[in-house]
């Protein structure tokens, strides 16, 4: 496929689209969780104890993904309800992971010690700063920038998205977040706002995302759109209602290669 030669940057949506961010934050929950059985348990409440201790990896994994359930929750919400009070995602994080040990017997409501301190459990809510890419991501960023301004639209906040591209080394020329425009996506704004930051139009820009959802809010601001599938992070009913509504222009089916199949598509060279 070739974009209209209009067409001047790609926007990345970035947790799941640039970050497998399900592997990093199980693994991490996982290990963290081991460490403290082996280090800490004398001072850890039993019951929390004994809970963690029958925690496997397949567990860790839901329980990362419902903590990654009330991010959507909590944007959604503020994205569509100017009224609701505006916070960081970090802030998120952190009161929702509080809550998520909470309601799996991980941490005590009083002067208990759970599975982990105050100061342990901050230190995890921080893991999203610390994702690791796909392995397509550097490389596809690489020779997109040959052709295109780079930059993100995440609804990840300005501190942790620069601390994420250090860590991945992912070379995007800009760092936009939803935190410039005191909303989330899918709400308008961070889109035409974007594209005014940008200095161009909304018709000059492609956003690229693993959510439809994400897609259908950007096509309806303008954007030309680029789907790149990435595991578990679609669900099947809305492949087919994007599929019916014809909102996507480039689909990267699952069996591609990311962002380097983008860059092939865009007519972008490779440096293999």
């Amino acid at each position: 496929m070739v974009f209209p030669t209009s067409t001047h940057a790609l926007l990345f949506d970035v947790f799941g689209t640039c970050v497998d961010w399900r592997k990093t934050v199980t693994f991490a929950l996982a290990n963290a969780s081991l460490a403290s059985l082996k280090d800490d348990s004398a001072a850890m409440d039993k019951s929390c104890y004994t809970k963690a201790r029958h925690m496997s990896l397949d567990d860790w994994g839901q329980f990362a993904q419902e903590w990654r359930n009330t991010y959507y929750s909590f944007t959604r919400s503020v994205a569509s309800n100017s009224s609701l009070r505006w916070k960081t995602v970090d802030d998120h994080h952190l009161e929702s992971l509080q809550e998520v040990l909470l309601s799996h017997g991980l941490q005590v409501d009083g002067n208990g010690r759970g599975l982990w301190t105050d100061e342990q459990i901050k230190d995890m809510s921080y893991v999203w700063h610390r994702l690791d890419p796909w392995s397509d991501t550097v490389s596809g960023l690489a020779a997109l920038n040959t052709k295109f301004q780079t930059c993100t639209l995440s609804n990840g906040n300005m501190s942790l998205l620069k601390d994420m591209q250090e860590h991945g080394h992912m070379p995007f020329t800009h760092t936009f977040s939803s935190e410039l425009f005191n909303s989330y996506k899918p709400n308008p704004a961070i889109y035409l706002g974007a594209a005014k930051r940008l200095g161009i139009d909304p018709g000059e820009c492609a956003m690229v995302a693993a959510h439809l959802g994400d897609l259908q809010a950007a096509k309806n601001c303008g954007y030309h759109t680029i789907y790149v599938e990435r595991d578990q992070e679609e669900e099947p009913g809305m492949v087919q209602v994007a599929r019916e509504q014809g909102f996507v222009d480039l689909w990267i089916g699952i069996e591609a290669d990311g962002f380097r199949a983008v860059a092939r598509e865009l007519g972008c060279v490779l440096d293999d």
